[in-house]
């Protein structure tokens, strides 16, 4: 597929006549997304304490830690299938409960098994939301706020993973360590966790309150009740109009995975470019720079204990590019930014390539002599820079809007699927690639994907910018 160009707006939604209001829901149903960081990160600072609470082999506490991921990407392939049944509302809803019961039963383990059991369903939740956010927003915002509104489901991720890192911080602190004890008895690892249910409760009351989703009610023949989703949130002024494109988007009554199926090796195309999209999120690494930056500060002379410290900042920089995300997607459009994205994190991994290259080994620690710790160092954090900016909000943004609209639940729940599968294998694999062959093998591998991602890009991403998610012919099949 090559490259498109903006389509027309359809519908009468060239004016946000309600901002306050979209901008409002958009921001109860992106509480999924903080959620969704705040359950990813909070671990972190429990995982050492778990592991000597439950006398557990780092590959069994490795495992514990990763098992989360199995579930996203379970929740992720189900949640499309559910939102087409139950309602945007019911899934956001069912993602809540699903997340407080994975705070009460985690904080409350008496296993490892236990605890790996309670994980796998707080993945199932962070799965379900990864999906439920981004597909709900594009579906209510207006056409020229949908690339900016999409961003905030990255932005609350990001404020997600800073409030879990403050939260560890303050009850580690308060107890004297993660194995100390505070209230009621519980040691502070145990609180880190039960934490999660106070947002949990938070979200589940927001989506009771927020409309449905108008695609939604169309399909449901429920037009008066979508027509005032359009008139009140989306701004648009002929709903007639508007509904009845959205109704000859539907292709069939009711989407089944046979609506998946195409020429492209069994799948429509359009599908190839957005689980293409989904995994080059992962592939350039940037879950492996996160889980395993340790080694990269205490090379240019950092302590472990220092750890926090160096985290907070990496995730005080997501929030503030994210925020750079979201002022620039819509004016400068989903593929120029993807692509100064890919150039941009090329540039930083090939610095730490070439520095880690250079690598020492004394008394079993890596260690970067001379100038190339701070090569690392910068070349690290410019990556970093530049996903937040780009391909961290953009590829949520791009898996909600890409699709059309008669399959859009499903394709977007198998796009964060794949997501979610490769977040688990460059998980699993760094740290054994990076073992037996060298750190600066992986950060290469990594830099051969932006490569490849920018090409991708280029060549077969269309531009969706300011195009109503009706305006999707030739999608499916060119």
């Amino acid at each position: 597929m090559g490259a498109t160009q903006p389509g027309p707006n359809n519908g009468g939604s060239e004016q946000v006549a309600h901002p306050g209001r979209v901008i409002g829901v958009t921001v109860a149903a992106a509480v999924g997304g903080l959620l969704f960081g705040f359950d990813t990160a909070v671990i972190n600072g429990a995982v050492d304490a778990i592991g000597e609470e439950f006398a557990l082999s780092p590959g069994v506490l490795g495992f514990t830690v990763a098992i989360t991921l199995l579930g996203c990407a379970a929740g992720a392939w189900f949640a499309g299938q559910l939102a087409d049944k139950l309602g945007r509302k019911s899934v956001m809803v069912g993602a809540a409960v699903l997340f407080a019961a994975n705070s009460v039963g985690s904080a409350l383990a008496f296993s490892a098994w236990d605890l790996m059991l309670w994980r796998l369903i707080g993945g199932l939740a962070i799965g379900t939301a990864s999906v439920i956010a981004p597909g709900y927003i594009a579906e209510v915002a207006p056409a020229k706020w949908r690339g900016a509104l999409g961003s905030v489901q990255q932005l609350a991720i990001t404020l997600g993973i800073f409030a879990a890192l403050l939260s560890d911080a303050f009850l580690a602190n308060s107890a004297g360590s993660a194995l100390g004890e505070l209230w009621w008895g519980l040691p502070a690892w145990r609180w880190m966790l039960l934490v999660g249910v106070a947002p949990a409760i938070v979200y589940g009351l927001l989506a009771l309150t927020i409309p449905e989703s108008p695609q939604f009610l169309v399909r449901r023949n429920r037009d008066e009740e979508a027509a005032k989703v359009l008139t009140t949130i989306s701004g648009v002024k002929d709903t007639d109009r508007k509904i009845a494109d959205i109704r000859d988007s539907f292709k069939s009554p009711k989407p089944t995975f046979r609506d998946l199926r195409g020429p492209k090796f069994g799948l429509q195309p359009i599908l190839w470019v957005g689980m293409a999209i989904a995994a080059f999120q992962q592939l350039v690494g940037i879950n492996a720079i996160f889980y395993y930056s340790t080694t990269l500060w205490k090379s240019v002379g950092f302590s472990e204990s220092d750890s926090f410290t160096t985290s907070v900042i990496t995730s005080v920089v997501n929030v503030v590019m994210t925020l750079v995300a979201i002022a620039f997607v819509d004016r400068i459009g989903r593929r120029k930014l993807l692509m100064i994205g890919s150039a941009g994190m090329f540039v930083g991994l090939l610095a730490a390539t070439v520095s880690f290259l250079q690598a020492e080994d004394v008394a079993g620690e890596v260690s970067l002599p001379g100038i190339w710790g701070p090569v690392a160092l910068v070349g690290a954090n410019l990556f970093v820079v530049f996903f937040a900016a780009t391909w961290g909000p953009v590829m949520w943004v791009t898996l909600g809007e890409v699709f059309p609209n008669n399959i859009r639940s499903l394709a977007l729940g198998l796009g964060a699927m794949v997501n979610w599968i490769f977040n688990f294998i460059v998980t699993l694999a760094f740290p054994w690639v990076s073992d037996n062959f060298g750190v600066w093998i992986m950060y290469a591998i990594f830099s051969a994907f932006a490569v490849l991602s920018f090409w991708f890009v280029k060549s077969k991403l269309p531009e969706l910018s300011g195009r109503e998610l009706e305006d999707r012919e030739g999608l499916e099949t060119s």
